[in-house]
């Protein structure tokens, strides 16, 4: 078959696309862009929000519409919460965020007519679905997911439901994954989980997201290691002088922060307050050389107040981001945070939505000036626009004139700072 792939969220979800991706072809099948016309239709959705769940529901629509003939197949977070909405949808397979070889035998062996449901029990699933790591060929970066589920049940937060307990994959299982990566070419490995620092809690000895880290990165020497999001709580003092000592593990730390005002944390339910989370801020830039620190944050939660959203604002200025996602509250059906009382009418959210990106853009122009003058390695993935673009390990996009740099790693003397990256000349 003609297989599209079309995948919403987050680097979990982006990794199980490839991963579906590597199957396919080995099958035999062909893989086409979404936009054409294709034999069979993936959608990989998200429920991270309500826009998430509008987009999966579009992407649908289109690929119906693209193709009436064709097999359409939606999996993800999305039905795995929302099956009677998935039901009510065009499509011929519904399956959802668990399972993904059974869900592909069962997309092979559809023959049309209704729609065949493929779902499981979130909360019951205790095992790791191993799943073929990297990408598709002449990619640089590779992803490898090491951690699925998560149980902090956050106030807002569906995705426990969506994805289940907390399972890991197996450090000499995640090692071996690496080195064959580092064996195809790949240049650069990002490790990424639901709740990367719940790591290893599943696993005899219980492993720490640390010893992974470790692991990992002194097991492919070649790559720079990356990580995903992590939990301000596991940045320790031990934590960084071992991570420190790692010469390929790239110094952007995304901390997961969603509020800088104590009261909207604890109604949050987060697990640390905002004194904790600039300890872990101080110990990264105290450990590594001027590291991207980036986050995430949310704004118009339950009961925020002007005054609270201010002292948020305050404090994203004192731990000067290299670079923030900012999200309105999204209302989940089914969270606690989706009952609570003084709900933020829209318009006020996204007055903030825009008071917050104009406080964060400003952090990034200063981060990204910082860089001017001086040489530092980047990674090149593509060349757009008449330039190459490429990563330096802490997450900053490069751009220079040159000839055939993919998946070269070259020094670049910084010359300008843009709005949206650097660019440089090739030493």
């Amino acid at each position: 078959m003609r297989v599209a792939l079309h995948t919403l969220g987050c680097k979990v979800n982006q990794y199980e696309s490839q991963a579906m991706e590597e199957i396919l072809l080995a099958r035999g099948h062909t893989l086409v862009p979404f936009h054409q016309e294709a034999d069979c239709y993936i959608i990989n959705s998200c429920t991270v929000t309500a826009v998430s769940d509008k987009k999966s529901r579009q992407a649908v629509r289109q690929a119906r519409k693209r193709a009436p003939e064709s097999l359409v197949a939606l999996c993800g977070c999305y039905p795995q919460v929302s099956p009677e909405q998935a039901k009510e949808l065009d499509v011929d397979l519904i399956g959802g965020s668990g399972d993904r070889m059974g869900f592909l035998d069962l997309l092979e062996s559809l023959s049309g007519g209704g729609t065949t449901m493929a779902l499981d029990e979130a909360f019951h699933r205790r095992a790791f679905e191993e799943l073929p790591p990297g990408g598709l060929e002449g990619r640089t970066r590779a992803m490898l997911k090491v951690q699925d589920g998560c149980t902090n049940f956050c106030a807002y937060c569906i995705i426990p439901y969506a994805r289940g307990p907390v399972r890991s994959l197996p450090l000499d299982r995640a090692v071996a994954a690496a080195r064959s990566l580092e064996e195809k070419g790949y240049r650069e490995l990002v490790l990424t989980g639901i709740e990367l620092c719940s790591y290893g809690r599943d696993l005899e000895g219980r492993p720490t997201p640390t010893d992974l880290i470790e692991a990992v990165c002194w097991a492919v020497p070649g790559m720079r290691v990356r990580l995903g999001s992590l939990e301000p709580r596991t940045v320790t003092e031990d934590f960084c002088r071992r991570l420190s000592a790692l010469p390929n593990l790239c110094p952007h730390f995304h901390l997961s922060m969603q509020s800088g005002c104590d009261e909207t944390l604890a109604r949050m339910r987060r697990k640390y307050d905002t004194q904790r989370y600039f300890q872990s801020v101080t110990l990264l830039r105290q450990f590594f050389d001027q590291p991207g620190i980036t986050t995430d944050m949310i704004v118009g939660f339950p009961g925020e107040t002007q005054e609270e959203f201010q002292t948020t604002l305050e404090f994203i200025r004192r731990c000067a981001f290299s670079h923030m996602h900012i999200f309105p509250y999204s209302r989940r059906q089914g969270t606690p945070a989706a009952s609570m009382p003084d709900q933020v009418p829209n318009v006020v959210k996204a007055q903030r939505t825009h008071e917050g990106a104009q406080v964060a853009e400003a952090m990034q122009r200063a981060w990204l000036t910082s860089w001017v003058g001086k040489t530092i390695p980047a990674l090149f993935e593509e060349e757009k626009d008449g330039f190459w673009r490429g990563y330096t390990p802490q997450y900053a996009e490069v751009r220079v004139k040159g000839t055939d740099l993919h998946n070269t790693l070259r020094e670049v003397t910084i010359t300008a700072a843009g709005g949206d990256g650097l660019y440089g000349t090739i030493v």
